[in-house]
């Protein structure tokens, strides 16, 4: 059981580390971060309440079926309470002073979910070594998966805290374009579980498995993009913060 245990918890720990030291110029609080990581895990009850609830109304057919569950279940619901911790707990406090920290709050809180979500399948296997097989395909799939979204949804949040002007449009990405990401990355791998048996579903599932692995890529490479952009940002506020002091303090003087 230990050993199951660390193998659903450790990508969560590998990712909260990554993102942890990429955050380079003003470290967020340990406590703070802890209390969103939990947070976030917590989430995982009304989510799954509302997922129960949308689930009652899916379409049938294997491609309805699929897009509704991976949008309007899944995405939506997820990605929903992740946002509120954010806005509740994160918007107006002090620490939230550097566009970077938008990702970095995001993905703790995202994690938190993750870290639930995955010890639950994983146990929930009926043998050792498919939880095991379920634990690796999680570490590969899902748990990054979780991360990216998180990405997505910090990286607009950001900009919505420090463009006033433009506030509005970026709340709404910062639930939309995370839905979309989670809503096309399970709506890949649901359809297929959908159709009935027979050589079309394999047919369908390798094409859409391939159609997978290039969207995971680009949600990679547009992800990395979303970081790398944001700690610009955080290092020029950062460096025009230091020539204000500056200054103020030769006025002074």
């Amino acid at each position: 059981m230990t050993i199951l245990l660390c193998a659903a918890i450790l990508p969560v720990l590998i990712i909260l580390f990554a993102i942890y030291r990429a955050d380079k110029i003003n470290k967020e609080p340990i406590g703070k971060l802890t209390i969103l990581f939990l947070c976030g895990a917590l989430t995982v009850i009304p989510a799954v309440f509302l997922e129960m609830a949308l689930s009652s109304f899916q379409p049938s057919g294997a491609l309805l079926g699929g897009l509704y569950e991976g949008f309007c279940v899944a995405g939506f619901s997820e990605e929903l309470f992740k946002l509120i911790v954010l806005l509740l707990l994160v918007w107006n406090s002090r620490h939230f002073d550097e566009y970077f920290d938008g990702i970095v709050y995001a993905v703790y809180v995202s994690m938190g979910f993750a870290c639930v979500e995955n010890i639950m399948y994983v146990f929930q296997a009926e043998t050792y070594s498919d939880s095991m097989a379920t634990a690796a395909m999680r570490a590969i799939l899902s748990v990054p998966g979780h991360f990216l979204f998180a990405v997505m949804m910090g990286y607009y949040l950001a900009l919505a805290k420090f463009a006033p002007n433009r506030r509005k449009r970026y709340l709404a990405y910062a639930f939309l374009v995370p839905v979309f990401f989670h809503g096309t990355f399970d709506a890949l791998l649901m359809i297929p579980e959908g159709m009935d048996e027979g050589g079309l579903k394999w047919i369908v599932a390798i094409a859409l498995f391939i159609a997978f692995i290039l969207f995971d890529i680009k949600m990679w490479h547009r992800g990395l993009r979303r970081i790398r952009h944001l700690q610009q940002l955080s290092s020029e506020q950062n460096s025009e913060r230091i020539r204000e002091s500056f200054d103020g303090f030769q006025w002074n003087f």
